[in-house]
């Protein structure tokens, strides 16, 4: 077992101070040249002879019982309601029990988020193309021209600005090894989107990964530009669409794009949308090259394109 972090004497030495009062030690002196009071030496000496060396180990710190411990039935309505879409208050108010009470058995049930009742009934298909380039996933997102600090900073939106505009963030990411490319255009365009897939090749290809798939939404941009269309014959990429109203078949776009948006556009209060769109790039390293992903084993996605590499030599 673990000792106590403000443990004055590991186990070893309370046998000394007991083999010292044993052998005609007074207490006092005992309990001096150990550091402790004399009754921690009274409390040693009271272990032993209840329980002998064994009983110098530390103790668990666990009550012998909880009497508010929450009843099992109470647990199980918990779950039942949980399983009926209840939200937490609902739960609290159907049972009596308080709602941090319920929260805390939610968590410990995997109920925390109502959404896990959907992953229960409809587990999520997980693949991924085994080498760089097999798939590439290419997605975008609207944001808000900067007009002066946003509701989603300041938090009231009362004071939301009308008429600023959008700008878009195109984001592509490589299926294997999750190596993200990102920039900010004027508008969804085809123009935009083709000239946005020219560039993100090219990175891409600098490091080595070619394109043998695109998978995109139906978006007219990618499905209905000629420009965007003549991208992908020109590098012998076969372009591919998610099924209409299923965005999570472009699952790997779309929860980089999440997190694009809470730890990049909607981080920091930027002043206006190109001191926003001039931060995008060193994000996008720090993101590529340090940020350690889940998905990954905690790992960054450059050290999966390593690991790819050294399978490959």
């Amino acid at each position: 077992m673990q000792l106590h972090r403000n443990a004055k004497l590991v186990p070893a030495q309370r046998k000394l101070l007991v083999e010292r009062v044993k052998s005609g030690w007074p207490v006092t002196e005992a309990a001096e040249a150990a550091g402790v009071s004399r009754q921690t030496v009274y409390k040693w000496l009271r272990r032993f002879r209840e329980g002998g060396e064994a009983s110098l180990e530390d103790r668990s710190s666990r009550p012998h019982r909880i009497p508010i411990r929450t009843p099992q039935r109470s647990i199980r309505r918990i779950e039942q309601l949980r399983r009926r879409r209840k939200a937490g208050w609902e739960i609290s108010q159907a049972t009596g029990v308080p709602l941090s009470t319920v929260s805390k058995h939610l968590k410990g049930l995997g109920l925390g988020r109502i959404w896990r009742l959907d992953e229960e009934l409809n587990p999520p298909r997980r693949y991924e193309y085994p080498r760089p380039g097999g798939m590439l996933h290419i997605d975008a997102k609207k944001l808000a021209r900067i007009d002066g600090v946003g509701h989603r900073i300041h938090g009231d939106r009362s004071r939301r600005k009308r008429g600023v505009g959008y700008e878009v963030v195109f984001v592509c990411v490589d299926d294997h090894t999750r190596l993200a490319y990102a920039e900010v255009a004027p508008s969804e365009s085809g123009r935009y989107a083709a000239a946005f897939f020219r560039r993100a090749l090219r990175w891409f290809g600098s490091l080595g990964i070619r394109c043998e798939r695109l998978l995109t939404d139906n978006a007219k941009c990618y499905a209905q530009s000629k420009l965007f269309r003549s991208v992908c014959h020109e590098h012998g990429i076969q372009q591919r669409f998610t099924r209409p109203y299923t965005p999570q078949t472009n699952g790997k776009a779309e929860r980089f794009i999440q997190t694009l948006k809470r730890r990049w556009a909607y981080r920091h209060p930027y002043r206006t949308s190109e001191i926003r769109a001039a931060s995008l790039q060193s994000w996008i390293t720090h993101y590529n090259h340090k940020r350690p992903h889940r998905e990954l084993g905690k790992k960054p996605p450059f050290a999966r394109l390593r690991e790819a590499r050294e399978q490959r030599a």
